[in-house]
């Protein structure tokens, strides 16, 4: 067990005096009952259910009343109540439908109770077989392992307070640079960060993705609604891998022979187990952030670890020097697009890219990053800045002057101007320190 960000959110939430029930999502094994197991350390008392078995859901069942409910509580979990606070964790809380209802009740009747739920399959549920008391809850999203959280697993602490302050010498650049690079060729999958932590030895690893692999197809039957979707779903989860970073087509995805509408259902299924995102472009430069579902999305899984196994393509990150350069650069875009994503614990926040709209125009930004009322452009590139081109014509069309380019060189700020004169700042950020974006924005 090695610390997560998402602790502190915790934390925040339990000294919330106006808190509710909260609903932890995530994909499945990215590490929500071991951070509820950890958390619970900050509790004088810690009931821990597990609706897969059923005398624990037959206990929920049985009642409505959460006030005579919480004593049976405290006797099925072999608990004796201390005085102070008490977190119930109830996990796989999909398996009760009822259980989910009397969270409203938890809420009105029993709120200095600290309750968390969570479900491997709760994702794929919710809305089509499970309906969360609306206003009752709140939600908090755990992803993969971020880069910093992998340098606290891996006993890297000591480069975090120089990647807040940017300001690195030469050699621990390089080192910061090699250390991301690990870092995107293992992943952010907690059991695959602790056992490289613990064995340093890539070789181990294998088994732990397969198996990982194995489970999310296994689930297959669980997600989908039909055999033909148990089909499509199946084929992405083997296929699919390979066009991460990738602007994709429904129809025919990847070349099998299913038509889009099938596709599109087998996609979103697979969004709502978080294990994936179909991305799409904006079209304009300034807010609000619309995304165009007519164009073409980009296909960003969930993991890079997972993505590199399952498309067999560690062997470049040994070959290449510059992670820029490892599998033409959809190496560098995936990690990125994680990275960002492991900066808000927010449920449903959408990543983008952009497209010029006009006529003709071949523009393409590669992220965008939604701050304080401005769509800020990311670009992943290596180079002069004369080479970013589509990031120039963004920045002819945005209201701002702050764009991001993520490369493998040293964190500097340049003042460019476009082709159409407009002076704007062009923040140079390493990819080890894709974390202290908010900061940095927040100083500009």
């Amino acid at each position: 067990m090695f610390e997560r960000s998402i602790e502190k959110e915790l934390v925040s939430w339990a000294n919330d005096p106006y808190r509710k029930p909260l609903v932890l999502r995530g994909a499945r094994q990215v590490g929500k009952t071991t951070i509820v197991d950890r958390f619970a350390g900050k509790f004088e008392n810690y009931l821990s259910v597990n609706l897969e078995k059923s005398e624990a859901r037959r206990l929920f069942e049985a009642t409505e009343n959460v006030k005579e409910l919480l004593p049976s509580l405290f006797l099925y979990c072999n608990v004796k109540r201390n005085e102070g606070r008490t977190l119930l964790f109830i996990d796989e809380i999909q398996n009760s439908p009822h259980t989910v209802s009397l969270l409203r009740y938890f809420y009105e009747e029993l709120s200095e109770i600290h309750v968390i739920a969570a479900g491997s399959l709760l994702e794929t549920m919710l809305d089509s077989h499970i309906s969360l008391p609306v206003g009752r809850v709140q939600y908090m999203a755990l992803q993969p392992c971020s880069f910093v959280e992998f340098l606290n697993a891996t006993g890297e602490e000591r480069f975090l307070d120089p990647i807040r302050n940017a300001d690195l010498p030469d050699a621990l650049h390089n080192m910061l640079n090699e250390l991301f690079n690990r870092y995107s060729l293992i992943g952010g999958m907690p059991e695959a960060v602790a056992r490289y932590a613990a064995q340093r030895d890539f070789t181990v690893l294998d088994k732990v993705y397969n198996s990982l692999l194995n489970a999310y197809k296994n689930d297959v039957e669980k997600y989908a609604k039909n055999n033909t979707q148990v089909s499509v779903i199946r084929y992405i989860l083997e296929e699919g891998w390979s066009f991460s970073g990738e602007t994709i087509t429904l129809g025919e995805f990847g070349g099998s022979p299913y038509k889009a509408r099938e596709t599109g259902e087998a996609f979103r299924m697979l969004e709502k187990a978080m294990l994936l995102e179909l991305v799409y472009p904006l079209t304009s430069a300034r807010m609000p952030m619309i995304s165009d579902q007519k164009k073409a999305p980009k296909l960003f899984w969930f993991d890079a670890g997972l993505v590199n196994y399952a498309a067999n393509i560690r062997k470049e990150y040994v070959t290449s020097s510059d992670l820029m350069d490892t599998w033409r650069g959809k190496a560098a875009e995936q990690i990125v697009a994680q990275e960002l994503k492991t900066l808000s614990f927010d449920v449903g926040v959408k990543r983008n890219f952009w497209i010029r709209a006009k006529r003709g125009s071949m523009a393409e930004v590669d992220l965008v990053y939604p701050f304080d009322g401005k769509i800020i452009p990311i670009e992943v590139k290596s180079g002069h800045n004369t080479r970013l081109k589509s990031l120039h014509q963004f920045m002819d069309e945005s209201s701002h002057d702050i764009a991001i380019r993520i490369w493998t060189g040293k964190y500097s700020i340049d003042e460019v101007k476009t082709q159409n004169h407009k002076t704007f700042r062009l923040i140079n950020l390493p990819f080890y320190m894709i974390s202290t974006l908010p900061a940095i924005l927040k100083k500009q």
